[in-house]
């Protein structure tokens, strides 16, 4: 009995940890997208993805105003969103977001997980030719025909749409459109009443690594390790 609530109590703080780590990062977007374009999520339309990002993640609603008051005060931080390329061990791609006040720090941090964890830090642009930037929004299947979105969302820049997994595992549907169509397929599923489970702007792989299950973990420790950092906001990857 005492080993099954040591097992649980690990889980459970395992989901704290990735809740308060979903809640910062949300929370320094939330600052950046007002100071970029305000506080009015009407005519915001970045502030208006981090509050759809903010619910699918349970975050508290204090906090996303806390967010808003520490972006207008006086003493605001400065967050620089800087990307990281690189690769981990067995050739496979990395790209990390970060979002930063101190980029001594940042990417010092970076650079040594990268070498702990089997993988060299590189320069800019060495690795982000084999991603495509893309808009991805996942949506609710309930009530909606696939191919009709298809076809009606091709016009907004539509590229892809397939069927995927949420935060808890729940099935979704994906609509991935370019980076620069974002704004445009944003407001057209808006103007359609459809409310997205999250919206996210993610590097979206042109090819895949294939590794196997030994290579696989040795990468999935050194994401773990970057996503782990405080100014890392997201980290994307090729392996296949």
């Amino acid at each position: 009995m005492g080993r099954i609530f040591e097992v649980r109590k690990s889980t459970m703080f395992a989901r704290w940890d990735r809740m308060a780590k979903q809640f910062t990062r949300i929370g320094k977007e939330i600052v950046i997208a007002v100071k970029a374009g305000g506080p009015d999520p009407n005519s915001n339309a970045a502030l208006r993805r981090c509050f759809q990002n903010a619910r699918s993640v349970g975050m508290p609603k204090d906090r996303v105003e806390a967010a808003i008051k520490r972006a207008q005060g006086k003493e605001l931080v400065n967050y620089d969103e800087i990307l990281y390329e690189g690769y981990g061990p067995h050739g496979v791609a990395i790209l990390v977001e970060t979002a930063t006040d101190n980029h001594v720090r940042t990417v010092a941090n970076v650079k040594s997980h990268f070498n702990k964890g089997g993988g060299t830090l590189g320069n800019s642009g060495s690795v982000a030719f084999q991603f495509k930037k893309m808009g991805v929004f996942k949506l609710k299947p309930e009530g909606l025909n696939a191919e009709d979105m298809e076809l009606e969302l091709i016009d907004f820049g539509l590229e892809e749409l397939g069927e995927g997994s949420g935060e808890n595992g729940e099935e979704v549907l994906v609509v991935r459109c370019g980076f620069h169509d974002f704004g445009n397929m944003q407001k057209a599923l808006e103007d359609k009443g459809i409310t997205p489970i999250s919206a996210e702007l993610e590097w979206i792989p042109s090819t895949t690594v294939p590794v196997n299950d030994e290579q696989a973990a040795d990468v999935s420790k050194l994401i773990e390790k970057l996503e782990q950092d405080d100014d890392v906001q997201k980290v994307f990857h090729n392996m296949g």
